[in-house]
């Protein structure tokens, strides 16, 4: 690495720490202080270079970010929301994708595979800043649940999707029964990838007491999941949620010692930190590079359309479930639908587009917008929400709440 990014990594580190302090004091979201930096940073004559590509977002961020959510997801209470989970992410997804491509084709007159890969890559979602005001507010556990696994499981559904879309640009001829089978293979493939990395290296920490090897072993598992799975053409995300669920339960009850296990949890939350840091300066770096205003109104129905497609993935499917086990009380229902916010993944997919789609530097001016109005509307107005709806929990004594945690 060349001095010049070292000096501008550490400044970018500087700065991420700065805005950690500031929004702190301030009660603000974290997310929303690091878009303003970076547009800060890209506005002020520093000469400082600030790249967000999708190979950066998808290659180096992702995986980490998709690992740290996964390994603190219990598996029971996991396993007992599944039904609804895969419902509201796949679906859902279709549902938000839908709404979005249609009125993207119809009120302004994108193309239809224009349309259908911005409805799908705007369907993905990355709560970042409401996952960090749920832990500010100690709200309940189920809801907290919900949330985090339904935006884990759903970017990988996006992005399993907009694969398959490039597919069809591409000119492949594949009819349903292709499309379904590619859809198949692209999941038990991702998970069967992430089975594949995390239980070997999973079995080689339990020979292990030493902290550190546990902690390298698991970022080899992370990385590991995801570039296995993206190498066979499989979904890298799928792959290291599954690595991450594996190392979070299996192997915190018995292949990671004690001192392992506070070791990688304080690593890894440590990592999401610092790669969350860097992405939302380097969105609002971007941002500033990005001819918004050319195309405000086209952005402003997208914004629309993209909360109505939200509405669309989370009201009728839940809805569904009123009447088993896995109802869930609508004060949970206006949190999923105004905590979709749109992050990282749905601007990885973005400057993925391939040439051959008419609008593609729209789609990605688009997108880049939909994702400020996200961070800075929905992300601000979280906490208020929130305590409106009244979704703050007491805190259980320690003991308790990890019982909890694990029931």
């Amino acid at each position: 690495m060349a001095p010049f990014e070292v000096t501008t990594l550490g400044l970018l580190l500087f700065v991420a720490s700065l805005v950690a302090i500031a929004t702190h004091r301030l009660r603000l979201p974290y997310s929303v202080g690091l878009v303003t930096a970076g547009i800060a940073l890209a506005l002020l004559p520093l000469g400082i270079d600030l790249p967000l590509t999708r190979e950066l977002i998808f290659f180096v961020f992702l995986p980490p970010l998709v690992f740290e959510a996964a390994i603190q997801i219990p598996w029971r209470p996991f396993r007992r929301e599944l039904p609804l989970l895969v419902t509201l992410v796949t679906i859902g997804v279709l549902l938000a994708a839908g709404v979005v491509a249609v009125g993207m084709h119809w009120l302004v007159g994108w193309s239809w595979i224009g349309a259908a890969f911005f409805g799908v890559l705007i369907a993905a979602t990355d709560p970042v800043s409401v996952i960090a005001a749920f832990k500010a507010l100690r709200v309940e556990k189920r809801l907290h649940l919900l949330v985090e696994s339904e935006s884990l499981l759903n970017d990988g559904v996006a992005a399993v999707a907009f694969a398959i879309l490039v597919s069809i640009a591409a000119g492949a001829e594949t009819g349903a029964t292709g499309i379904a089978l590619e859809l198949v293979e692209t999941i038990a493939g991702g998970i069967a990838a992430g089975a594949l990395v995390a239980v070997p290296l999973i079995l080689l920490a339990g020979r292990t007491r030493d902290r550190l090897v546990e902690v390298t072993l698991t970022m080899l598992i992370a990385y590991g999941s995801f570039l296995l799975a993206e190498h066979f053409h499989f979904s890298g995300v799928l792959a290291t949620l599954t690595a991450g669920l594996i190392v979070g339960n299996y192997g915190f009850l018995g292949s990671i010692s004690d001192d392992g296990r506070a070791g990688v949890l304080n690593h890894w939350e440590f990592v999401a930190f610092l790669v969350n840091s860097l992405i939302f300066i380097l969105i609002g770096g971007r941002e500033v590079e990005m001819p918004i205003g050319h195309v405000l109104g086209i952005a402003a129905v997208a914004a629309l359309l993209s909360l109505a497609g939200r509405a669309a993935a989370v009201y009728p499917v839940m809805v569904a479930f009123a009447g088993t086990r896995l109802r869930v009380p609508w004060k949970y229902k206006h949190v999923l639908f105004w905590g979709g916010l749109r992050g990282a993944l749905a601007l990885a997919l973005a400057l993925a587009l391939p040439a051959t789609v008419p609008e593609r530097e729209t789609i990605i001016t688009v997108a880049f917008a939909v994702v400020a109005f996200s961070i800075f509307v929905q992300g601000l107005t979280m906490p208020w929400l929130i305590r409106r709806l009244g979704l703050l929990a007491d805190d259980p004594p320690p003991d308790q709440a990890e019982a909890e945690r694990r029931a």
